[in-house]
């Protein structure tokens, strides 16, 4: 059992991309998005038993765990690694979930309608992932080096980012004219060399030509 000093200090950092806290885990299908997010990005640790404001109310560590397992088998795919430990505030117990980032990517979730989907963290917001950041992930198995030089095309992608500051990807399509498929085959690509950057938000995707 760790130490109320240990979990005072997680508290104390607040929700971020690698911390969230739960009152209660009720929802298997729901927390399965969180573990998958955190596996498609950095890793990162459950607090059950901890309101949004810091807030110890405690939990019954046994009943959550089996939810978390539930989530982590049946909700992840593929099913997912949780390691769990009992933390202690006062007379009431905190459950820490901890999910190590995936060494192959992606791990997808069920959503509301039962179709399977990837999600990744950003700051303190679980979010859908898009297709392509899984591009990358897969285009990042096999990578091949940054060209020296790039055709027309190519040029034309990167100088209409690069005029716009950052971009979303169906303005980029309206801007270029070229095809959907190909531009994202080239986007993956930049993305994957480091050419461009891809910042997810709530807000929505945005790319940039990356400084080099």
């Amino acid at each position: 059992m760790l130490t109320v000093d240990i979990l005072k200090s997680y508290i104390r950092e607040g929700e971020h991309q690698t911390q969230d806290f739960k009152f209660r885990v009720d929802d298997a299908k729901k927390i399965a998005r969180t573990l998958a997010a955190f596996a498609n990005t950095d890793g990162g640790r459950l607090l059950i038993g901890v309101k949004d404001n810091g807030k110890v109310v405690g939990v019954n560590p046994e009943e959550e765990f089996h939810v978390i397992q539930g989530a982590a088998s049946m909700y992840c795919k593929p099913e997912l690694k949780v390691k769990t430990q009992i933390m202690q505030d006062d007379h009431k117990l905190v459950l820490e979930v901890t999910v190590d980032e995936a060494a192959r990517k992606p791990i997808k979730a069920l959503d509301d309608n039962d179709v399977w989907k990837t999600y990744v963290r950003r700051e303190d917001h679980t979010l859908l992932a898009n297709k392509i950041l899984v591009g990358v992930w897969k285009k990042q198995r096999n990578a091949s080096s940054t060209p020296q030089t790039f055709d027309e095309d190519e040029q034309l992608i990167l100088n209409t980012i690069k005029n716009e500051g950052q971009i979303t990807l169906s303005k980029l399509y309206r801007k270029t004219k070229l095809k959907k498929s190909y531009i994202d085959r080239l986007l993956i690509l930049f993305v994957t060399w480091e050419v461009v950057q891809m910042n997810i938000t709530p807000a929505g995707t945005y790319f940039s030509v990356s400084d080099v």
